[in-house]
């Protein structure tokens, strides 16, 4: 990457403003003009390694300690975390088959997978454990297409569990964000939590830690658009052992798996929403849904440090970490950084050191083919989650698998595309006016 400082002063560039908006949601110009916004996009062109080797999340000062998290250097600016670092010993698991295609339920699916119990033992055998990735499954009846068939992320769910049960080992779920249309969660006790959230995804797929970040929508009425005060953040929990929330110790984070050999790193890359726009170089982007929060001037400026420290700590974790596996996610896919951010795409292709798989969400797909790239190392998109389910008949989620020599091997589990789209599913979008 480019030498130099990390965030130079604001500039301010002056659109006119633009109420009417379509709903299809994908920020993507195939299927909707891009909205004209007031952004502020820093002069930022450089990256930096973090200066510390234990980070283990970067936040702001103000946020307090926590069950799970530490202030691991009182003298180290934007450091949260002591002991995120745990291990998980290695299960038993049953069952690693793949089911072709969902046909009537978690019910059906386990019973197949049982059925499959003989051969599955024999790749099991070693196996030291296996995750799930899922993106863009917050679903609203008021905000989707009337032809979104909305039982299509109760059948993920439904087929998720099936798996669970099959793998018998599953560690973790990672979460790429988009959970809660149409404009996020207010705070802890918001009831979404619990209708989009809880009653969708049975207990026992919630028995483990979801490790999430923050998508574009999940900020809109989040304090955490306008605070850098993380306390007060509606998603952000650093006690891994509650888990009625998602586990999520800062924007961006880390969490190291000496069992698995393998590192997680967050990141939160909102900054990059306008990055399907790959003619826009890096000073140009800026977070476009800052237009709806209530702080549209200072969400500008702090996505834009976010992203800083997001990919500081993304360096750092590249160039010090000493697990054979890093697993990075964040909201958006490999190809919205071939404009801004070539300097990111290299490093995910670094293989030396470690082998890298990398989740974005944002467009509505389960796919490898979508994507820009970072071959020797795998990257999925992970937004077919069921949310926005008649952009792609690739709706499900994609299961990983580490095996005795810790390798990691991934793979999509779709469900039947009938089961999320009520066709044509070319139909018109609507259009909604908002009210400014």
């Amino acid at each position: 990457p480019p030498q130099g400082g990390r965030v130079a002063p604001m500039t301010e560039t002056h659109c006119s403003d633009e109420s009417r908006l379509l709903v299809t949601d994908t920020e993507d110009p195939q299927a909707q003009a891009p909205r004209r916004l007031t952004f502020r996009a820093p002069a930022w062109a450089a990256v930096a390694a973090a200066a510390a080797l234990g980070l283990t999340a970067l936040a702001m000062s103000a946020a307090p300690h926590r069950r799970g998290v530490g202030i691991s250097d009182p003298g180290a600016p934007s450091v949260l975390g002591e002991s995120l670092v745990h291990s998980s010993e290695a299960e038993d698991g049953e069952d690693d088959s793949k089911v072709e295609a969902h046909q009537g339920g978690a019910a059906h699916l386990r019973k197949k997978a049982e059925g499959n119990a003989d051969s599955a033992a024999k790749r099991h055998q070693g196996r030291r454990g296996s995750f799930m990735v899922i993106g863009d499954w917050g679903y609203d009846d008021a905000s989707h297409y009337i032809n979104i068939n909305s039982s299509c992320v109760d059948t993920i769910a439904d087929r998720m569990l099936a798996k669970f049960e099959e793998l018998g080992d599953v560690k973790f779920i990672i979460n790429v964000g988009d959970s809660f249309y149409p404009s996020g969660v207010a705070n802890k006790w918001d009831p979404q939590w619990q209708k989009k959230w809880r009653d969708v995804f049975p207990k026992k797929l919630r028995s483990v830690p979801w490790y999430s970040v923050y998508g574009n929508h999940d900020y809109h009425v989040d304090p955490c658009a306008c605070t850098d005060d993380l306390s007060k953040c509606a998603q952000i929990n650093a006690d891994e052992e509650n888990l009625d929330f998602f586990v999520m110790p800062s924007y961006t984070y880390y969490k190291a798996f000496p069992d698995l050999d393998m590192e997680l790193i967050g990141l939160d890359m909102n900054y990059f929403m306008p990055g399907w726009n790959q003619g826009l170089p890096v000073d140009k982007l800026g977070f476009s849904d800052c237009e709806w929060t209530p702080c549209k001037d200072t969400c500008f400026s702090r996505s834009s440090k976010r992203m800083s420290d997001s990919v500081d700590l993304f360096f750092n974790r590249s160039n010090h970490s000493t697990a054979k596996n890093l697993v990075v996610f964040s909201h958006y896919p490999t190809d919205y950084f071939v404009g801004g951010a070539p300097w990111m795409l290299k490093e995910l292709r670094k293989n030396a050191s470690h082998d890298i798989v990398y989740f974005g969400g944002h467009r509505h797909s389960t796919d490898t083919s979508s994507t820009e790239s970072i071959a020797p190392n795998t990257n999925w998109l992970v937004g077919g989650g069921g949310g926005w389910s008649c952009d792609s008949d690739k709706q499900g989620f994609v299961v990983g698998e580490i095996d005795a020599d810790y390798s990691v091997h991934t793979y999509a589990e779709l469900v039947d595309k009938d089961a999320c789209c009520i066709y044509p599913s070319t139909a018109a979008p609507k259009e909604v006016f908002v009210k400014k």
